[in-house]
């Protein structure tokens, strides 16, 4: 198949497609991890269908012109995951597939954690958590003031909502009636060092964006279609932001990564490269 392509013409694309393109965009990351011996491969394969409803369903962008004042923006919070964003970006034209072999490699422009501006689609630097929300509120109430149409997407992790600043911007929101913001969080029930709700209480996470004001959903995040139809959904004049708590698998796609939190850190050899891409229909 062929990916530049295919993402060329995905927007507004079936299911079958999308579905089709996320198994690549698994494929692919694999790959980089391998070449470039970055970790954090199960926190990146479990955010692949969300982007790919945010970038190929819900928004508004030109990647002819990723700096159209006018266009849709996506703030990827939980940065570790980059290539995920990276591979997302290139198969929708914003840069050539090609570079994404260069990930994580000197003298390139594909960082571990995105840098400002380091290729076309990249908004924000990220990857220390709990700051993405608020880049993204200080951007939707900039479009509010200047008279702007554009809709900010957070794409934040579950671990992340352990951080007070998180629900500092989820108290700012409701206030300011930004109803152009929709976060969603990446909810795959994993952090660093163990289960999430080990390490915090994040349940019922639904009910807590709701006490703050917001407008939330669940959804299967590995369900394109409805993911971007969550996305998509605006809240009829309420002024409410909107969250999602898309429910996911940490190393999603892969049998022996899927709910694994060792490939939070572990880096897959050749074999494993060969086993993964076998699973996805790809060899």
């Amino acid at each position: 198949m062929d990916l530049k392509k295919l993402g060329d013409r995905l927007s507004g694309a079936n299911s079958a497609e999308l579905e089709t393109l996320a198994r690549q965009v698994r494929g692919k990351l694999i790959e980089m991890s391998h070449k470039g011996r970055v970790p954090h491969l199960g926190s990146a394969l479990s955010c692949v269908d969300i982007l790919v409803a945010a970038y190929f369903g819900a928004m508004a962008i030109d990647h002819t012109d990723p700096c159209d004042p006018g266009r849709d923006r996506l703030v990827f919070s939980k940065g570790h995951a980059a290539g995920a964003l990276y591979a997302v970006l290139a198969y929708r034209g914003f840069f050539p597939v090609g570079l994404l072999d260069r990930f994580a490699q000197p003298g390139y422009n594909l960082p571990e954690h995105p840098a400002p501006q380091c290729v076309p689609g990249v908004e924000v630097p990220s990857g220390s958590l709990g700051h993405g929300l608020s880049l993204g509120l200080g951007m939707a109430l900039a479009a509010r003031i200047v008279g702007g149409t554009s809709r900010v997407f957070v794409i934040m992790s579950d671990g992340e909502c352990n951080e007070g600043s998180v629900w500092e911007a989820a108290m700012f929101a409701p206030v300011h009636r930004l109803d152009n913001v929709v976060a969603v969080i990446d909810y795959n029930k994993w952090q660093a060092t163990g289960r999430s709700e080990e390490v915090m209480a994040l349940r019922p996470l639904k009910s807590k964006w709701e006490a703050f004001g917001w407008d939330a959903a669940e959804v299967d995040g590995h369900d394109i279609t409805a993911l971007a139809n969550a996305l998509m959904t605006v809240s009829g004049g309420s002024g409410k932001p909107r969250a999602i708590i898309a429910h996911t698998v940490k190393g999603k796609g892969v049998s022996f990564m899927e709910d694994d939190n060792n490939w939070h850190y572990r880096i897959p050899n050749e074999e494993e490269v060969c086993r993964a891409k076998i699973e996805l229909g790809l060899s």
